[in-house]
């Protein structure tokens, strides 16, 4: 039950980091890379703990 927690609380930030704009409509270095950081955790427990591809 945990993982699937996990899961969803990273792929919600994942996804704020990785669509997230600026007033000017840039993308933030920092929220770029913490959303990358997020989706490959979020990827890898789906993957390997849920799914058990791995």
């Amino acid at each position: 039950m945990l993982d699937y927690f996990f899961v969803i609380v990273t792929a919600i930030v994942a996804y704020h980091g990785l669509t997230f704009r600026d007033d000017k409509g840039e993308s933030e270095f920092v929220h770029l890379l913490f959303g990358a950081i997020a989706l490959l955790f979020c990827l890898r427990v789906l993957l390997v703990d849920i799914f058990k591809l791995m």
